[in-house]
């Protein structure tokens, strides 16, 4: 007889997301699979509160974003919203707002995170989810899985940061004809088009993209989050500016106790131990 299950281990099965650290390394994982993790409401509201819990735990440096079964995120579920019962569906409350409160949506908790996000796409990343990956600092693709830009072929527009990413990942022109075609990349392309880092065996994503975040998680966190801060804030500054803002970072970076071990470990020839302050 297979023993019963307690309520928190019922509650996790049931989660749309799952959420687990370990070493210093969170893991945040779509769980919808047999819907190929297309987006519910309740998907986006776990997405977002696991999102913001792993940027506030100071145990946590480097975020990976992945999920189960053989797709990333489809995008939305168009099964649901057809029938009357998912978002953007007739029936859709929400969907008649005129006005959002983005400041909770998971894209924009997503680029405003001060940890480093890596995603780890396991399969197919289809609009919403294509959008997500793209919203993460890295991305490593499994061989079998693809980019599907088909906003347009489902009547809407790359509403979670599409029009805003791939200009400046690809410049206009391949933007452009990425997004006006609604394009479906695989992996190959998606990796010569720089749209991802790297590209591995399936069997190999989740230990590949561990042992990224372990290397990045090995090094100073407030400066790695310093370093992410100014790259998010140069987006829109001149030159002078940035170069100002970021020794507005450097000063206080250099009163830390993790700045007198990096200087400590390197005359010592030793691997550092920082400990985030």
């Amino acid at each position: 007889m297979s023993k019963p299950q307690s309520i928190q281990e019922s509650r996790a099965a049931e989660s749309e997301v799952l959420y687990a650290v370990d070493g210093n390394i969170a893991t945040i994982t779509l769980n919808r699979p047999d819907r190929l993790n297309t987006i519910s409401r309740p998907m986006l509201a776990q997405l977002g509160q696991l999102l913001l819990q792993a940027d506030a735990d100071p145990a946590v440096r480097v975020v990976i974003l992945t999920a189960t079964g053989r797709a990333f995120c489809a995008g939305l579920d168009v099964g649901s919203a057809a029938s009357g019962t998912g978002i953007g569906s007739q029936n859709d409350a929400d969907g008649a707002r005129t006005t959002l409160d983005l400041k909770t949506a998971p894209p924009t908790i997503l680029f405003n995170m001060e940890k480093p996000t890596i995603c780890a796409l396991n399969g197919a990343a289809a609009g919403y989810g294509m959008d997500t990956a793209l919203g993460c600092d890295i991305r490593i693709m499994a061989e079998s899985a693809k980019f599907a830009a088909a906003f347009v072929k489902r009547g809407i527009v790359p509403e979670s940061g599409g029009t805003w990413f791939l200009p400046r990942m690809l410049g206009w022109a391949k933007a452009a004809e990425i997004i006006f075609t609604g394009r479906t990349l695989s992996a190959k392309e998606s990796l010569e088009m720089g749209l991802t880092n790297h590209v591995v065996p399936d069997a190999e994503l989740m230990p590949r993209a561990r042992a990224l975040a372990s290397e990045i998680a090995a090094n100073a966190p407030l400066a790695v989050q310093s370093a992410k801060r100014m790259m998010r804030v140069g987006l829109s500054e001149n030159f002078n500016d940035h170069v100002h803002h970021v020794f507005l970072q450097l000063l206080p970076l250099m009163r830390t106790q993790d700045f007198r071990e990096g200087l400590a470990s390197f005359l010592e020839k030793r691997p550092a131990d920082f400990k985030g302050r």
